[in-house]
């Protein structure tokens, strides 16, 4: 039997459905979610939980001409579904399909994109006086959830919305609290009248009466707190209310007619509407019911795709923290609202009362860290790349300003695959190298790791150690370990016609490239940088006095990164013989796709930094016919 979903090519669809066929269509898009999500990874339990509020979203407005502004995008998998994308869903977070969050290069329904938490209602604003000015008449909606409601950005948009008091409707969809007794009769009643514009009006005029009667300022003043008193007593509405918001909720956010009828009612007010949706992430899989945490994001398959005998970078990080916080009562962890992501459960469980999330609130965590710094204790920052970029003012002025011992313990950095340009660690070198006081380092193994961990939990000064997502290289982890000099590299392979300077993960590929080369006659030497900042000035002085070609090798984008710190470096001590090349990500931002496939085009892998080095000195003969044909294997494994 033909499904619903397939005769939905765009939202204007929905509205010849009934109300029996949208429930129908509601159980075939969950069918369709867990079979594609299960296939290719993403995000399955947030977009189980907002099925019913998508339909009734597309089924009131009209988008593209009203814009729907998803925070965070990961929630948005049935929006793709339901605006012509239907065909294309089962290439969703592949290499080349579609991406996992919105995207403005996508589809004109994607009205905002967005991969960061808590950014919806400022952009929902900035559209919704954009409209204003323009004299337009369309719908601006902010859908956020209340994790990013967690984030000082959403707060700030707010209260700068209830201040303007333009036209706009947030969404509050809330997974973390039960549908209270405030759904009902009542509330409905009382949405009803708030929203209602006869009611303001009327309200308003019965204000001015009171003020023209003898001590009409304390009739009009004793009104108001009953009124007050009496809204405390029957919803929670006060806080949106001061802000300037209408308050419109609790609403069953699984009940698509009352969703429709309140979407309807919020499209009435003359002023900023904030609707509070109670939806249970996971809706209607079991498995994502249970444990909404595990199913938030999933790996292809469902499973947790990892390299047989190698541990992961965060799972070494994890342990690794927790054994040295055994001897050292200082050492404090904190994390915005990504305990699992980052490997901190474990520290939490042991170390309770040293253990901080302060959700998802990263210019908070960092300058949080340093008051305790400021204060003797050693904070351990631990936070995937791409969120650091939201606390750089904080990480400059609050640590490294005042040079407080706070450890940044990055994780995902460089390509992080399927979850695409948003979230690609491509930034962190070029971003934090030029702070003074700050050293920064990256592993080439998970030995390396633990070293770096402790080396900068123990130096005074600030101190990054960055390192990517997924396994290791399988090393064995040693039972002791101490601290990795600071500012010092190892040279790892000595040669004659080219050095290769390279930096955390991609050591391990310059290493096999150099094995290649032999083949074509060419000995290459390979340094393992370990620092970026501060760089080992002996060592590559050593190299630039022996080599006429050096190559630099960086899982970051080339402007301002390790590469630019090693030519910087030769240009001050007048150097100019060695002819640098440099190996990195372009000034470009990466989409997404599997971390090989992705490291093979930038020039990351052993086969591309082969490539990168024959095109750049042909003097050395390099074929390209090894390369290539690796890289087909590659592509087919």
């Amino acid at each position: 039997m033909p499904r619903i979903l397939d005769r939905i090519n765009q939202p204007a669809d929905l509205s010849e459905l009934s109300a029996a066929e949208l429930e129908t269509l509601a159980r075939e898009i969950r069918e369709e979610l867990v079979d594609t999500i299960t296939m290719n990874g993403g995000h399955l339990a947030s977009n189980l939980g907002a099925v019913e509020l998508t339909i009734a979203l597309h089924s009131v407005f009209h988008s593209p001409w009203d814009k729907i502004v998803w925070d965070v995008g990961h929630q948005s998998y049935v929006h793709k579904l339901l605006t012509g994308r239907r065909s294309s869903f089962n290439t969703i977070r592949q290499h080349g399909g579609l991406s996992g969050f919105p995207s403005r290069n996508e589809s004109v329904h994607d009205a905002f994109g967005s991969g960061h938490a808590s950014t919806s209602v400022s952009a929902a604003l900035g559209m919704a006086i954009a409209r204003d000015l323009k004299g337009g008449q369309n719908r601006v909606i902010a859908v956020i959830g209340d994790g990013a409601m967690s984030g000082g950005m959403a707060f700030e948009g707010l209260n700068n919305a209830g201040h303007l008091g333009s036209k706009l409707i947030v969404i509050l969809n809330d997974n973390e609290m039960s549908i209270d007794p405030n759904v009902g009769a009542m509330a409905k009643y009382l949405n009803r009248l708030r929203a209602n514009p006869s009611y303001n009006e009327a309200k308003g005029r019965i204000e001015k009466s009171l003020l023209r009667l003898p001590f009409g300022n304390k009739l009009a003043e004793f009104f108001k707190r009953m009124k007050h008193s009496f809204k405390e007593l029957v919803i929670p509405t006060m806080i949106w209310e001061e802000l300037g918001f209408t308050y419109l909720g609790p609403v069953d956010g699984h009940d698509i007619q009352l969703l429709r009828e309140t979407l309807q009612l919020a499209q009435l007010a003359m002023r900023p509407v904030f609707v509070h949706v109670i939806t249970k992430k996971g809706k209607g899989y079991n498995p994502a019911e249970i444990d909404a945490t595990e199913y938030h994001g999933i790996a292809p398959n469902g499973g947790k795709a990892k390299k047989p005998g190698a541990r992961s970078y965060t799972s070494v990080f994890a342990d690794t923290l927790v054994e040295l916080a055994e001897n050292n009562e200082r050492i404090v962890a904190i994390t915005a609202a990504m305990t699992d992501g980052t490997g901190l459960k474990a520290f939490s469980e042991r170390f309770p009362r040293r253990f901080f999330d302060v959700g998802i609130a990263e210019q908070h965590a960092v300058t949080f860290a340093a008051g305790l710094a400021a204060e003797g204790l050693r904070p351990v920052v631990a936070v995937y790349s791409t969120f650091l970029q939201r606390a750089y003012d904080q990480v400059v002025h609050d640590v490294c300003a005042q040079s407080l011992p706070v450890t940044f313990a990055i994780d995902r950095a460089g390509i992080v695959g399927e979850d695409g340009r948003t979230h690609q660690g491509a930034f962190d070198l070029s971003y934090l190298r030029h702070v003074p006081e700050m050293i920064v380092m990256a592993p080439k193994d998970e030995n390396e790791l633990r070293w770096m961990l402790k080396t900068a939990i123990e130096v005074d000064r600030p101190a990054a150690v960055r390192y990517p997502r997924g396994a290791g290289v399988g090393v064995s982890l040693d039972g002791e370990y101490g601290t990795v000099p600071v500012g010092k590299g190892e040279l790892l392979r000595e040669g004659e016609d080219i050095a290769i300077v390279a930096v955390g993960n991609t050591v391990w590929p310059a290493m096999e490239a150099a094995e290649m080369m032999l083949q074509f006659g060419v000995k290459a030497a390979v340094v393992n940088a370990r620092f970026v900042k501060p760089l080992d000035h002996l060592l590559l002085l050593d190299v630039g006095s022996r080599f006429s070609r050096i190559v630099t090798v960086e899982e970051n984008v080339l402007a301002g990164g390790f590469g630019s710190a090693v030519l910087e470096f030769y240009q001050n001590h007048g150097l100019a013989e060695p002819h640098v090349h440099r190996i990195g990500i372009s000034d470009r931002f990466v989409d997404h796709g599997p971390q090989g496939v992705l490291r093979n085009e930038l020039g990351l892998s052993a086969d591309g930094i082969l490539r990168e080095i024959g095109s750049q000195f042909p003097e050395l003969s390099i074929g390209s016919d090894l390369g290539l044909s690796r890289l087909e294997r590659t592509r087919k494994v």
